[in-house]
């Protein structure tokens, strides 16, 4: 299992993946960044990763070295028995500084690739910060631009962005139609049972669920078999990440204890804007890169927030996730993948 707190992947060769990326430096901005180092880190998430269970242990691929349009792994999208579907997370449209001077246009870029898959995934998913100040306009330029993508059916679930200035009324009512509660909803997709989640809402230094909706999901999972799929997503990550610049959600912990009857249960997050992961028991967890500014891993500055990379650098740090599930495998298949990267 890897360290609750730690970045680095389970396999740490493939930080040294890329030599020449590793080596080469980037000016300093008095932040106390390490960004050669980050750069480095963020240049292994940028290339992606295929996540797979074999003896019920996880294994990944750099998804470079896969080969092949879709990360070298078989298209599952037109068969009966999986499916596949695409995250991406913490847009933030509207945000105009020195990390990203045009956020629309990376949001452009990942839909983009989005449309360029070998084939539709079935299901998108949003894991919140659609927009960075909640105005109308920031909503319509997201709605507009989303509605462009080849996917089945999109889903959301807010970041503390999206519900900072009106307590979450406009985004309830451009994209939580048919939410229960303050934003929570479950629905069922070719076998997998599908929960989205509101951790912003009560948000206090960190996440928050809070009552109300922790009886809900216990509710919502009752009458599931043990043997269901499960993917939950939200905003804030559900385990600790790190708690000093409030990254998890401490009441959380009473929702994992939900989860421990099933034998697969994938969680994915965004708002820290970078991949990081860990298996604890059954329960994969993933958070996701942005599509509009990196932050710095953590603990690696003095406080989170947009960090600066150099522009030539910026598409290698943001990126979506592709996520396969195939039927009757235990875990699912997630591929990373950079902005920088063709599709």
């Amino acid at each position: 299992m890897k360290d609750a707190n730690s970045p680095i992947p389970a396999d740490p060769q493939v930080l040294s993946a890329d030599p020449a990326e590793s080596t080469q430096s980037s000016p300093a901005a008095g932040d106390g960044i390490d960004r050669r180092n980050f750069l480095s880190c963020m240049a292994w998430a940028g290339t992606g990763l295929l996540w797979s269970m074999a003896g019920g242990v996880p294994t990944s691929k750099l998804f470079a070295a896969t080969g092949g349009r879709n990360g070298g792994g078989a298209d599952h999208s037109k068969s009966s028995s999986g499916f596949s579907f695409v995250q991406i997370s913490d847009s933030h449209i509207g945000f105009n500084k020195a990390a990203n001077q045009d956020v629309t246009g990376t949001l452009k870029i990942a839909l983009d690739k989005i449309n360029a898959l070998p084939a539709p995934p079935e299901l998108l998913l949003h894991t919140g910060d659609i927009t960075h100040s909640s105005k109308p306009a920031e909503f319509d330029t997201a709605q507009q631009l989303i509605k462009g993508v080849k996917v089945g059916e999109s889903f959301y679930v807010p970041g503390e962005h999206d519900i900072a200035t009106d307590d979450g009324a406009m985004y309830h009512e451009r994209f939580g139609a048919g939410s229960q509660g303050r934003g929570w909803y479950s629905f069922a997709h070719k076998g997998v049972h599908f929960v989205g989640l509101n951790n912003c809402q009560q948000i206090d230094a960190m996440g928050k669920m809070g009552d109300d909706q922790l009886g809900w999901l216990k509710a919502d999972l009752a009458s599931l078999s043990s043997s269901t799929p499960l993917v939950i997503f939200a905003h804030i990550p559900l385990w600790m990440v790190y708690p000093d610049w409030g990254w998890g959600t401490p009441d959380a912990a009473e929702a994992l204890t939900y989860l421990k009857r099933f034998g697969s249960v994938t969680v994915l997050n965004g708002h820290i804007h970078q991949v990081v992961q860990k298996v604890e028991g059954n329960v994969s967890f993933h958070t996701a890169t942005s599509t509009a500014f990196p932050q710095p891993a953590p603990g690696s500055a003095p406080h989170a927030g947009p960090m600066v990379v150099p522009a030539g650098k910026l598409k290698s740090v943001l990126g979506i996730t592709n996520v396969q599930y195939i039927a009757k495998h235990s875990h699912l298949a997630i591929v990373d993948s950079s902005l920088e990267e063709k599709a």
